[in-house]
């Protein structure tokens, strides 16, 4: 990693804590269709409905929240009472004002490498609830760039690095998908580094052992530090 000038951290779930809102919030949202379906057919109904409006919505909490009442709808066979239709509204504003909580070691990283490398945030999802987490973070003085993007495709990333006048060799990634931000990075000869994280979507997992000469896997984000301040 010699020739490394940027490094792009992925945010929820690599900087700070996401899908456990996700799949709490999922619980609650389950249990009050209790009536219509058991808990884990109605966890399949929702997410096919996310699957279905994923070219449409795209990711965050907003498209999470139309996804559920959709799922309602279709669930009741179109007799939701209104206060149920509230009820699953609810739920996704409270995950818009959840609290913003730092994984371990985050902002040390981040304090020994800015300075010594420019530091970008590459995330997907919406653009008002990613700012609004970035700001609640208190890590945006951090940052180079902030990059919230639709998607994590191969042609996303290539477009991010034109934008930072860089080469993809000269570009590290780290997060914790293996299929957002890993397998699309190596993919246009950038370097990648995997931390996974306890908790992971579903529709982010991948049966996928990853062999290649610019991959690393660590367990916590402050290993990275030997490997890039050696």
């Amino acid at each position: 990693m010699t020739n490394i000038q940027v490094i792009a951290f992925d945010a929820d779930d690599t900087l700070w804590v996401n899908e456990p809102y996700f799949q709490e919030t999922e619980q609650q949202f389950c249990a009050l269709l209790e009536d219509y379906l058991p808990m884990h057919s109605t966890s399949q109904e929702l997410f096919k409905t996310e699957m279905a409006n994923l070219p449409l919505y795209g990711y965050g909490i907003k498209a999470f929240m139309l996804c559920m009442i959709e799922t309602i709808i279709r669930v009741t066979n179109n007799t939701a009472s209104p206060e149920l239709i509230m009820k699953a509204i609810e739920t996704g504003k409270e995950m818009l004002n959840k609290p913003v909580e730092l994984l371990e070691g985050v902002e040390d990283v981040l304090k020994a490498l800015k300075g010594k490398y420019r530091l970008v945030v590459a995330t997907k999802g919406d653009l008002l609830d990613q700012e609004r987490k970035l700001l609640k973070s208190g890590l945006s003085h951090y940052f180079h760039h902030i990059e919230i993007m639709s998607d994590k495709q191969e042609k996303d990333y290539q477009k991010l690095i034109r934008h930072l006048d860089c080469k993809p060799e000269e570009f590290l990634m780290i997060g914790n998908s293996l299929k957002s931000d890993i397998m699309p990075v190596l993919a246009i000869g950038g370097h990648a580094v995997h931390i996974p994280y306890h908790v992971t979507w579903t529709h982010e997992k991948v049966d996928h052992h990853v062999e290649h000469e610019q991959f690393r896997q660590l367990n916590t984000i402050s290993e990275i530090l030997p490997v890039l301040l050696a």
